[in-house]
């Protein structure tokens, strides 16, 4: 399948142009209005100097401007590049730095924070989503000719974070998405136009802009897109708006089963329930099969697409740990320290390729020589694969910590806490938590008396809120460490595992 987003929406706009592109709330528009729509932003940002290749940022919550920017962007040529919007001004300035977008889009109450990044780092225009892009909704727009490109372009920017704390952009060309969307097309067999999908989770994540817009634009489908996650609304779409798919971590399947009428709710229309991002209780998994549908383990990175395997429908109940054994074109290695292929069940590191796999982190050419070996994507997961190969999904070699589905990375709140006076030694791990799955949890030694709040209160000024550790352990002694000199992780996750169960939570 060869072919970009921006052919997709073009067609589906001529061929359906009534057919309900994204209802976003209640709020529906059409393949035909959103086309449109596409075409006023693109003439916008053409008008604004952007050019094929530049950088656009989007920054802001879920809404319908913000899906018609990222069109419009598409539509000129432009490099969508999406910002997590809950991130502070100096950690958007080093994406910022990184991408040197032309434009930068923005919810009006993230302007003065957008002004601040504008400030320490000039060189992009800003345009806010509520003055620049609603009110070419339902203005009259002539059609914006899309330059041709060359599939192997990169079309989208993913920012996720690393263990080393500095986020890297994660490359996406037209051939990438579009090539994985087939291939997910042939596995999980959707007549055209029949594709429902319930979005919660955020459109600056692979999930919300390749998963979300991108697959939905190529198939022709339409797009419930929530502003964020109500497990009330999410079951009120699922049953009487009839979306077909939900992917998520195990905290969206657990909230929504908890909603009063739950058992009572029509899902059989949810043909596809996708969970990652950590192990699903077995209580859960039975709440969902006593309505029909049977949740099923998917595995990925947003450096091979977002989703690279699932466990097959039916065999999904037998194995509910399992995570499947690739795709028709996206395969599957488990090796050892020397790069051998291991025996069924001995647990290696987790190797993947497939069409959906980046070219590359964005100017990051050490990184990315070292995450993509003689064309096997190094995920630096374990995991094992069984005689059938079947994968199992067993723990990171990487420190980073999934909450509620976001990353983490451990460095990133380190480097901060370490530049608290008086702070000695600190680790960051991650700790159970019945609500998100994992937490972070501060492991800290200091040179004087310091209290849980001066270390909250000076990650609340650096860091964006869901990094802030919700733990702070204060130890009299220096912190293990290997032989390496690294401070030994695994260690204190075994000694601070009931971190939970000993401390209060600080936040």
């Amino acid at each position: 399948m060869s072919g970009t987003v921006i052919d997709a929406l073009t067609y589906w706009s001529r061929t359906k142009p009534d057919l309900p592109a994204i209802n976003f709330d209640g709020d529906v528009i059409t393949y035909a209005e959103l086309a449109r729509w596409a075409d006023g932003v693109a003439h916008d940002l053409a008008a604004r100097g952007v050019k094929p290749g530049d950088r656009v940022g989007l920054v802001g919550a879920n809404t319908l401007e913000w899906c018609a920017a990222a069109l419009g962007a598409l539509k000129v040529g432009a490099i969508v590049a999406p910002f997590n919007q809950r991130m502070l001004a100096g950690e958007l300035t080093a994406l910022v730095e990184d991408c040197e977008p032309a434009v930068v889009y923005c919810d009006e109450d993230l302007r003065s924070r957008l002004e601040e990044v504008r400030t320490a780092r000039e060189g992009f225009s800003l345009a806010v989503f509520e003055q620049d892009v609603r009110p070419l909704r339902t203005a009259a727009h002539a059609g914006y000719r899309t330059p041709v490109v060359d599939l192997k372009d990169p079309t989208a920017i993913v920012f996720t974070s690393g263990t080393t704390g500095r986020p890297k952009g994660v490359i996406f060309t037209h051939a990438s998405i579009s090539g994985e969307m087939h291939e997910w097309s042939l596995m999980e067999p959707i007549l055209p136009n029949g594709l429902r999908p319930l979005l919660v989770l955020p459109l600056f994540s692979a999930a919300g802009i390749i998963w979300g817009i991108s697959r939905v634009t190529l198939q022709g489908g339409t797009l419930f897109l929530q502003p964020k996650f109500d497990p009330e609304k999410a079951l009120r779409v699922l049953s009487e708006d009839k979306a077909t798919t939900l992917t998520g971590p195990p905290i969206l399947f657990d909230q929504i089963s908890k909603v009063p009428g739950f058992t009572d709710a029509d899902l059989s229309h949810l043909t596809t329930a996708h969970v990652g991002g950590a192990r699903v209780p077995v209580d859960l998994l039975h709440a969902w099969q006593a309505q029909g549908v049977q949740l099923r383990q998917i595995y990925g990175q947003t450096e091979i697409g977002g989703s690279a395997t699932a466990m097959p429908r039916e065999e999904a109940a037998q194995y509910p740990d399992k995570c499947g054994w690739g795709g028709i074109f996206t395969k599957i290695r488990v090796v050892d320290a020397e790069g051998n292929d291991c025996a069924p069940h001995e647990t290696g590191q987790i190797l993947l390729r497939g069409p959906g796999m980046m070219p590359g982190y964005w100017r990051n050419e050490d990184a990315t020589k070292a995450t993509i070996i003689d064309g096997w994507l190094q995920t630096g997961d374990l995991g094992k694969l069984d005689e059938n190969g079947y994968l199992t999904y067993v723990d990171r070699l990487k420190d980073m910590i999934i909450s509620g589905g976001l990353n983490i990375s451990p460095a990133e709140i380190e480097t901060v806490v370490n530049r608290i006076p008086g702070v000695e030694e600190v680790a960051v791990i991650s700790v159970p938590d019945a609500k998100f799955g994992e937490t972070p949890a501060a492991i800290v030694k200091t040179a004087v008396p310091l209290t849980e709040s001066d270390i909250i209160d000076f990650c609340n000024q650096n860091l964006a809120d869901y990094k802030v550790p919700r733990y702070v352990v204060f130890v009299d002694e220096p912190l293990p460490r290997m032989a390496s000199g690294k401070i030994a992780k695994r260690d204190l996750r075994d000694s601070y595992a009931d971190v939970p169960d000993t401390y209060a939570k600080v936040r």
